[in-house]
């Protein structure tokens, strides 16, 4: 078969590859960048899908509109709205999963060879995604307070991107945090070279003590001419369930409409039926015990991941705690003549039966062989201790 010439440009997921060695009887995973199933809201989806069928099964089993089903539309614009961001449901489109939104954006927006600059590491799927369309990939460094803005200046100033991708809020893998000064002034540089901003936001929700910083969508209205120049896209897979594929993006006008065109010929639209049960979840009012447990319980993990690496790892590996999200992210040192390199650390650790993921997949560009992605939203404080205790044994 000739298959088309962009498939050469990726190049089958390093993590969807790992889940495959998962199989062995005992082994403690922290390599999936999942939610716990166990802290799904059954009850409360079970009673919304009743509600949904109750209520408006016409609708709810029927074909749909592109841009999303009216009643999801505005319960979610109002839940943007409690965020501070200032949303009208007209101003969103729902979806298949914020994935869909990112697929969406290479299709509108990527020409081959346009370049485009993502944070080094980001989303392994955003890399292959954009990557698909032919768009050539600019890294730019971040740390533990997100992107380093005057660096991603001087890229953009460099490359004069197509847009900017960025994961401000508990990044993925890198579990980052970007300050309130380093979010303005990505407004501000928006501005400077009319340059897109696509903000994704899956985690920000996710947070263990005081609340992130305002979202650059909400963060716009301080910057004038920025929200024009701002697409950012939600999720409920990390916060309520992966299953019901419920996202969104709000972007500009023209943007918004090219979306909805190319989501007519992949999807026709989101499922009606997930969307009238995502509506009447949100609408009765469960949202906030949700996240006030799930919150909770992540970071009640997250402590005991940090002290357990502490323990037992010690200085062989340092990282920065993280504050909300799903992951650490860490770097291998050395110390005491222990490995380096992740890829070989991995494989020693699928000896132990523990698993986690090489962080060189995360980079689009100049890979840190010494990084790794760890998880902590499956396994609950005795396991995590377990699984970093066998990490030792893996040095």
């Amino acid at each position: 078969m000739r298959f088309a010439d962009r498939l050469q440009k990726v190049e089958t997921s390093a993590i969807r590859e790992l889940f495959k060695l998962l199989g062995k009887p005992g082994i403690i995973s922290f390599a999936g960048g999942f939610p716990d199933s166990a802290m799904f809201d059954v009850e409360g989806l079970r009673e919304a899908s009743a509600r949904a069928l109750g209520e408006e099964a016409g609708s709810a089993l029927q074909y749909g509109a592109t841009e999303g089903y009216d009643p999801l539309r505005e319960q979610l614009a109002a839940f943007m709205q409690a965020k501070g961001a200032d949303v009208a449901p007209a101003g969103l489109i729902v979806t298949t999963g914020s994935q869909q939104a990112l697929d969406l954006l290479g299709k509108t927006m990527i020409s081959p060879g346009d370049k485009v600059i993502v944070e080094g590491p980001t989303f392994l799927a955003t890399i292959q995604c954009f990557r698909l369309y032919g768009a050539e990939l600019v890294s730019a460094p971040i740390d533990a307070h997100g992107v380093q803005t005057d660096r991603l200046e001087a890229l953009i100033a460099e490359h004069r991107p197509k847009f900017v991708y960025l994961i401000p809020t508990f990044g993925n893998p890198s579990g980052a945090l970007l300050n309130l000064e380093r979010r303005r002034k990505v407004l501000e540089l928006a501005v400077k070279y009319q340059t897109l901003i696509v903000e994704d936001d899956p985690y920000g929700d996710l947070y263990f003590g005081e609340a992130p910083p305002p979202s650059l969508l909400a963060l716009s209205k301080e910057v004038p001419g920025s929200r024009e120049l701002l697409a950012h896209c939600g999720s409920m897979s990390k916060v309520l369930s992966p299953g019901l594929r419920v996202g969104w993006m709000i972007a500009p006008p023209a943007l918004q409409a090219n979306a909805v065109m190319c989501k007519q010929f992949s999807d026709a639209h989101t499922s009606t039926f997930a969307q009238a049960t995502a509506a009447q979840y949100l609408k009765a009012g469960r949202m906030p015990a949700t996240l006030a447990h799930v919150r909770k319980v992540y970071g009640q993990r997250a402590q005991a991941m940090g002290q357990a690496l502490q323990r037992e790892l010690g200085e062989a590996v340092s990282f920065t705690q993280p504050q909300g999200g799903l992951f650490f992210w860490a770097r291998l040192t050395g110390a005491g003549g222990s490995t380096r390199d992740a890829g070989e650390f991995a494989r020693r650790a699928i000896e132990q039966l523990v698993a986690f993921v090489p962080g060189a997949p995360f980079y689009a560009t100049a890979p840190d062989a010494s990084t790794l992605r760890l998880s902590f939203a499956t396994a609950d404080v005795a396991r995590i201790e377990e699984g970093i205790q066998r990490l030792r044994n893996a040095l």
